[in-house]
């Protein structure tokens, strides 16, 4: 697959001068595109405007790189501040909402929402992720079962929102970032698995377009056309 447009636009962010008073800051990014896990930490890195470098990896021909930095999974995304690995997205926003703290707070200072918050990113990670995948990878009763499933979560996930703009209430934050790259991928699962988030769930909807007219998460997802050639590539790999 040729270069995505996206790997261009993720590269420049740039860093407040006040942040970088006493400190170096290079940051890497070890991405692929497709990933909504590193779609996540993309999202992260523009809300708070900081300037990095984004490398592409090739997941079937993984780089050295990659393997020293993550020598446990092997998985992006990595984040590389001044040649220190931090893995697991949720992981790695927390450390940028904590090694920044001047430009757009992610994670709200009050202990309680805080841990609130974790809680939510951790059902999107097991429950949204793994019910997502059936019906990515799968056919027929598999498939079925996980759309299901995925329904099921989102209507938990909508009273969950309940009548706020973002999760984190006036403010688009950590559950929103965590969130927001499965729902780019559920609007694609309609053109092959019949899957009608708005029908079931039209204020996640709302939602998830609101966070679409954002600059930082426009611009940091696969569109339509990236999102089929990955479909095709990933059906290739598994020999579908």
């Amino acid at each position: 697959m040729g270069e995505s447009p996206l790997i261009i636009i993720c590269v420049r962010y740039f860093i407040e001068p006040s942040m970088t008073i006493g400190m170096a800051n290079e940051v890497i990014l070890l991405d692929y595109w497709p990933s909504p896990f590193a779609a996540r930490v993309r999202i992260a890195l523009a809300e708070k405007g900081i300037e990095y470098e984004c490398k592409e990896e090739d997941l079937a021909n993984k780089s050295p790189l990659l393997m020293k930095m993550n020598p446990i999974h092997h998985k992006v995304p990595v984040l590389i501040h001044n040649g220190r690995p931090i893995c697991e997205s949720e992981i790695i926003i927390q450390y940028i909402d904590d090694v920044w703290k001047v430009e757009s707070p992610l994670l709200p200072s009050d202990s309680y929402l805080k841990a609130k918050a974790r809680f939510w990113t951790s059902f999107i990670n097991t429950k949204v992720h793994e019910s997502g995948r059936k019906v990515w990878m799968s056919k027929g009763v598999d498939q079925e079962t996980g759309k299901e499933e995925l329904i099921e979560w989102c209507k938990l996930l909508e009273v969950e929102l309940g009548d706020k703009p973002y999760f984190g209430g006036e403010n688009f934050g950590f559950v929103d970032i965590a969130l927001v790259p499965f729902y780019n991928w559920f609007n694609f699962f309609k053109n092959f698995a019949d899957f009608n988030m708005e029908a079931e769930c039209p204020k996640l909807v709302k939602w998830g377009n609101r966070c679409m007219e954002r600059e930082s998460v426009s611009k940091s997802l696969p569109n339509s056309d990236q999102m089929y050639a990955a479909f095709l590539e990933f059906k290739k790999m598994l020999n579908m």
